[in-house]
C-alpha cells in the first residue's frame, strides 16, 4: 500500500520560486560596462595625440625631422596602450588587440628618437607595409572583439587614417626611388656644399642680372622677365633649395633663412663661374634676400631693384632668441614629416617644394633682421618699384624707406599693378624689366637715376 506523506509535509518539500528578480537573471555584460567603452577608446586615444603634441615639443626630443617623428609615435603608442589597459579594466570588453599598434609605434618612436636620420631612412621602407598590415589587422580584431558602437566608429576613423598615411608614405618612397631627378635641358645643378642647386643664365653683356624670385615661387615662374632682360645683357635665374630642378638642403645643418640663402647663391655664382659685381632684383622675400647678398658681399652688388620687396626688420639686433629658434626648427620638421605622408601632392606640390616653402615663411623673421643688416647702399644704384594697388596701409612708407639706404636710388609706383602682376602681368611685368634696365644702364654709363630715364 502507497503511503503519502502529510500534506504539511509536500507543502514544505515543494520547491519554491525566488523571490528576487537578481537571482534569475542568466551570466552576462554589465550593461554600465558596455557604456563605458566608448567613452575610454575616444578618451584614450584624444590622450594619445595631446601626448604626441607635447613630446613633439619637449626640450629633451630633437629638433629634427625624425626625432619630432619619433616623440609623436611615443605619444600615440600612449594611447593605444590606454585602451588595452582601461578597457581590461573597467569594461567586459578587453580590447587586447591593441598593445599590437602600442608596440608597434613605440619601437618606431624609440628607435627615431634614439639613432636618428639614419634610421628613418630604414624605417621609410619597412613602415608602409607593416603598419598597413597592421591597420588591417586592428579591423578584424575590432570587428570581432567590439560591440560599442561609437567605438567602432571612431576606432574605424583613426585606422583609416592609418591605411592613408601608410598609402601616401609607400608612394612617395617608391616614387624617389623610381624617379631619380633628371637633369634640367637648359642651364646646369651645381653643388654648393652638400645640395645641388640649379642654374640659368642667358644673355650676354655686363653687368650680369640676378633675380630672386618671391616666397614659395622658382625660376620659371620669371618666364616673362628673365628672356626680356636677356635680350640686353647677361641674366641669371636659380632655383632655391628644394625648389624646381634644385636639390633639398639639411635644414638642420644649414637653416635656409636669408643668411643662408645668401650665401648659397654666392658659392653657386661663383662655383658656376659667373663673375661679378652683379645687378641683384628680388621680388616680394627676393629683396630679402637681394638685401641680405648685398650686405653680406658688398663687393660684389653693383646695383639693386627692389620689387615690391618685403621690408626688413626696423631692429636688426633683436634676433629671435633660441627657444623661437627651437620652435621653427619643430614646426619645420612636422611639415616635413606630413610631406613624407603624401601632403604635398594633395595640394599639387612636391614634398621638397612644400618643405621649402613652409620652412621659408617660418624663418621670415630671421631673414628680415639679416636683410636689415644693409644699412647703406652708398651711392649704388637703387630702384624700388611698388605695385600701384593692393598694398596694406604703410606699405608705401615701407617702400620709400627701402629707396633712402642709396644716394642713387628712385622709388618708382607702377600704377594698376598688384604684387603679383609685378611678375605675372604681361604689361605690368615689362615695367619690372625696365625698371632692371634702368639700373643696368646706369651702371654701364656711371650716370645716376633720374626719374625721367631715356630708356623708357
Amino acid at each position: 500500500m502507497t503511503i503519502f506523506p502529510p500534506e504539511h509535509e509536500m507543502t514544505a518539500t515543494a520547491p519554491t520560486r525566488p523571490t528576487s528578480k537578481g537571482q534569475d537573471r542568466q551570466p552576462g555584460p554589465d550593461p554600465s560596462q558596455n557604456g563605458h567603452l566608448g567613452w575610454i577608446v575616444a578618451g584614450s586615444l584624444v590622450a594619445g595625440v595631446l601626448s604626441a603634441l607635447l613630446l613633439a615639443g619637449a626640450p629633451y626630443i630633437p629638433a629634427t625631422e625624425s626625432g619630432v617623428t619619433g616623440a609623436i609615435l611615443l605619444g600615440l603608442a600612449l594611447g593605444w596602450a590606454m585602451v588595452a589597459v582601461l578597457s581590461v579594466r573597467f569594461t567586459d570588453q578587453p580590447q587586447r588587440w591593441a598593445v599590437a599598434p602600442a608596440l608597434f609605434m613605440g619601437l618606431g618612436g624609440v628607435l627615431l628618437v634614439a639613432f636618428g636620420s639614419p634610421m628613418q631612412e630604414a624605417l621609410t621602407w619597412v613602415w608602409p607595409p607593416v603598419l598597413l598590415m597592421l591597420a588591417i589587422w586592428m579591423v578584424v580584431r575590432a570587428h570581432r572583439q567590439l560591440r560599442s558602437r561609437s567605438g567602432h566608429v571612431l576606432l574605424y576613423l583613426v585606422i583609416a587614417m592609418l591605411v592613408l598615411s601608410s598609402l601616401g608614405s609607400g608612394f612617395e618612397t617608391v616614387r624617389e626611388a623610381a624617379n631619380p631627378v633628371a637633369s634640367p635641358e637648359q642651364g646646369q645643378l651645381i653643388d654648393v656644399g652638400g645640395h645641388r642647386l640649379y642654374l640659368n643664365c642667358t644673355g650676354s653683356g655686363s653687368p650680369t642680372v640676378v633675380i630672386e624670385p618671391g616666397a614659395g615661387l622658382m625660376s620659371s615662374d620669371l618666364a616673362l622677365i628673365a628672356p626680356a632682360v636677356a635680350r640686353d645683357t647677361r641674366v641669371c635665374v636659380y632655383d632655391r633649395a628644394g625648389r624646381g630642378w634644385s636639390d633639398p638642403a639639411n635644414t638642420q645643418n644649414a637653416p635656409q633663412d636669408g643668411a643662408q640663402i645668401a650665401t648659397d647663391l654666392h658659392t653657386l655664382l661663383q662655383r658656376g663661374n659667373v663673375p661679378g659685381p652683379y645687378v641683384l632684383a628680388g621680388h616680394s622675400f627676393g629683396g630679402l634676400y637681394a638685401l641680405t647678398f648685398a650686405a653680406r658681399y658688398p663687393q660684389d652688388a653693383a646695383g639693386l631693384v627692389l620689387v615690391d620687396s618685403t621690408a626688413p626688420a626696423s631692429d636688426p639686433e633683436s634676433a629671435p632668441g633660441s627657444d623661437s629658434e627651437d620652435t621653427m626648427n619643430r614646426v619645420s620638421a612636422l611639415v616635413a614629416g606630413a610631406a613624407r605622408l603624401g601632403l604635398g601632392r594633395l595640394l599639387g606640390v612636391a614634398p621638397s617644394h612644400l618643405r621649402s616653402t613652409v620652412d621659408e615663411y617660418i624663418r621670415a623673421g630671421s631673414s628680415a633682421q639679416q636683410a636689415a643688416a644693409l644699412r647703406s647702399f652708398s651711392d649704388k644704384p637703387l630702384l624700388v618699384l611698388t605695385a600701384g594697388s593692393g598694398s596694406q596701409p604703410g606699405w608705401a612708407a615701407l617702400q620709400e624707406a627701402l629707396a633712402s639706404i642709396s644716394t642713387n636710388s628712385l622709388h618708382r609706383v607702377i600704377n594698376g599693378s598688384t604684387h603679383a602682376s609685378l611678375i605675372t602681368d604681361q604689361e605690368d611685368a615689362a615695367a619690372t624689366t625696365q625698371g632692371i634696365l634702368d639700373v643696368v644702364s646706369a651702371l654701364r654709363s656711371t650716370s645716376p637715376l633720374t626719374p625721367q630715364d631715356p630708356g623708357r
